[in-house]
């Protein structure tokens, strides 16, 4: 069924001080300590938002984030307050935060993202039939696209800029970046969490192939998991009914969107990738929707 609300393109919290607009996400100031965490239902695709919503996408992100931030709790302590985003609003804005908003600890992010790879996927395909390895860690000859790797890899990059891509990193430069010991710290418990993640939800018949993490430090120095977790977003998941080695498998999340948008032409040539966004058809935003609750919909069965 489709949502019952109208799409939230940009949300207009006026009671409370803007901090920044993500590609999905916009953040207000809640005191000097918290923030309240807003999932609009834009959509972004190699790094551009996309003019056209889906509707009810970000109560979806939202409610998936939560269930996995409870699930992965006692691997890693995260970002929820548990005060309820409702109460950091005036009552002519609680529409807006209803369902896709979080009110979280105010932290200060880690300039990397943590990404791991359990499956060949995307551009760690492409880089694998050059050279034979991802990001700077060798992997067996053989391999085909969606094949699964011996054992997850960690393949970090340095967050960019709003509108810039992100760089891959070695593990080197996150040492660089953080220190020995908090570098180590996100390493493992990055992979930590993708090992439980991957096997909450290949038990529901999903496949998570590849996924990021982003922490931060609170005012203690203690590591938390922040912004989302294991969504459709951040996140490869695959049925595993129709899972098959050598091609892209049927996807849960926007891989959809991007198989749409590597296949389009504008004047006889592929989009370059950078604004403006073509402008989606409404079937492609559809079918996006239904993948994003059928994803929601097996996890939480």
């Amino acid at each position: 069924m489709p949502p019952a609300t109208p799409a939230l393109h940009r949300s207009s919290i006026r009671s409370l001080p803007l901090l920044a607009r993500g590609k999905v996400r916009d953040n207000y100031a809640v005191g000097d300590d918290r923030i309240l965490m807003v999932a609009s239902d834009r959509l972004s695709a190699f790094d551009v938002v996309l003019d056209q919503p889906v509707a009810g996408k970000g109560v979806l992100l939202t409610q998936m984030a939560l269930f996995w931030f409870d699930k992965l709790a006692a691997i890693c302590p995260n970002h929820l307050t548990g005060d309820a985003p409702e109460s950091a609003v005036r009552a002519d804005e609680v529409e807006q935060v209803r369902g896709r908003s979080m009110l979280v600890k105010r932290l200060r992010p880690l300039p990397v993202e943590a990404v791991v790879r359990g499956y060949l996927a995307g551009s760690g395909w492409k880089e694998y039939q050059h050279s034979g390895s991802v990001c700077g860690v060798a992997l067996p000859p053989g391999l085909k696209n969606a094949s699964k790797l011996p054992q997850p890899i960690y393949t970090p990059a340095a967050k960019a800029a709003a509108g810039e891509h992100d760089e891959n990193i070695s593990f080197g430069r996150t040492v660089e970046l953080l220190g020995t010991e908090l570098a180590t710290r996100m390493r493992d418990t990055s992979i930590a969490l993708y090992r439980a993640g991957a096997d909450i939800a290949a038990a529901r018949g999903i496949i998570i192939a590849d996924t990021k993490f982003e922490f931060g430090l609170d005012a203690d120095g203690t590591m938390l998991l922040m912004d989302e977790v294991l969504t459709p977003d951040s996140s490869r998941f695959w049925p595993v009914e129709s899972y098959a080695e050598g091609g892209n498998p049927p996807s849960y999340d926007k891989q959809f969107v991007r198989d749409w948008l590597e296949q389009l032409r504008i004047d006889g040539a592929p989009w370059n990738k950078r604004p403006p966004a073509p402008q989606v058809p409404a079937e492609v935003l559809v079918q996006t929707a239904a993948r994003y609750r059928e994803a929601l919909q097996r996890l939480a069965a």
